[in-house]
């Protein structure tokens, strides 16, 4: 009895991170927690963005950097 309510639980728990996780990539929010585990495992020794470097590179992979036209107008 208990076993499959901590199973529902851990369903529910892993079913919120997705949908966290879909919501934030919708309005465009990095996942730096991603980056972090994805540069530890696969590129190990080498140097990661800091945050606000993470954050201002996807920030102008998305919407455009100096001299580039992008966005809707």
């Amino acid at each position: 009895m208990f076993g499959n309510l901590l199973d529902a639980g851990r369903g529910l728990a892993q079913a919120g991170r997705y949908l966290g996780q879909s919501m934030r990539l919708m309005v465009g929010l990095p996942e730096y927690d991603t980056y972090v585990a994805h540069m530890e495992a696969t590129h190990p020794g080498q140097p990661m963005m800091s945050y606000e470097a993470f954050f201002r590179e996807r920030q102008e992979a998305r919407y455009g950097g100096a001299g580039k036209r992008g966005g809707c107008c």
